[in-house]
C-alpha cells in the first residue's frame, strides 16, 4: 500500500476519533488553550499569529487570538488561493468581517491586508509527538510552511484534542513537521 492509500485510509478513522472528542469537549477546549496561551520558548514575544475558523469538528482558536490580541500579538487567518498553492494570509480581528471562502470555510475579506504570520496554529485530523500531522490531504499547509520557513523563522504549533493524537501520522517526504502541539491536556515541543 502506498502513502496516499495509508494516508486515506487513516483520515477516516481520525475524522471519527475528532468528531466524538469534538461533540464533548466544543464548549471548554478551546477556552482551556486560551488560558494556557502559546507555547513557552517560542522565542517570539508579539508578532502575528495566525489562527483558523474551525472547520467541521475542529478545535477554535478564537478564544486563544482574542488571548493573544490583548497580549499585543496581531491576528490573521489563512486564505485557499488555488489548488496544490501555499496559503495566503489576511489579517483579521477575531469578530470582524468574514465571507465563505474554500469550501466555504469563513476567511477574512478580500480588502483585508495580506500578512506573514510568525507563528501558525495549524487545524489537523491527527497527529504524533514527533510533530507529523494528517490533514486533509491537500498539502496546503506543509507548501505554506516550506515556503515561509525559506524566508524566514516561523513556528508552527499544531492544535488538536488530545484524542486525536495517534503513536504514528503516515507521513511522506513532503510532509512538513510541527515545531509543537497544542490540545486542551497538554502542549509540547515535537521531537
Amino acid at each position: 500500500m502506498d502513502i496516499a492509500d495509508v494516508k486515506r485510509q487513516a483520515r477516516a478513522a481520525a475524522s471519527k476519533r475528532r468528531a466524538e472528542a469534538h461533540e464533548q469537549l466544543k464548549d471548554s477546549a478551546g477556552l482551556v488553550l486560551a488560558e494556557r496561551g502559546l507555547p513557552p520558548g517560542i522565542g517570539i514575544v508579539s508578532g502575528i499569529v495566525s489562527g483558523f475558523i474551525p472547520y467541521k469538528s475542529e478545535i477554535t482558536t478564537v478564544p486563544l487570538l482574542n488571548r493573544l490580541r490583548r497580549d499585543g500579538w496581531r491576528s490573521c487567518l489563512p486564505v485557499v488561493v488555488a489548488a496544490e498553492q501555499p496559503l495566503i494570509f489576511r489579517e483579521w480581528t477575531p469578530g470582524g468581517p468574514l465571507a465563505p471562502g474554500a469550501w466555504d470555510i469563513p476567511a477574512p475579506l478580500d480588502s483585508a491586508p495580506e500578512v506573514m504570520p510568525d507563528v501558525l496554529l495549524v487545524p489537523m485530523l491527527a497527529f504524533d509527538r514527533r510533530g507529523f500531522r494528517l490533514g486533509y490531504g491537500g498539502g496546503f499547509y506543509d507548501r505554506t510552511l516550506e515556503k515561509l520557513r525559506a524566508l524566514k523563522k516561523v513556528v508552527a504549533v499544531g492544535v488538536a484534542y488530545q484524542a486525536q493524537m495517534v503513536e504514528e501520522a503516515p507521513a511522506g517526504l513532503h510532509d512538513a513537521p510541527l515545531d509543537y502541539v497544542m490540545t486542551e491536556q497538554e502542549t509540547f515541543r515535537c521531537a
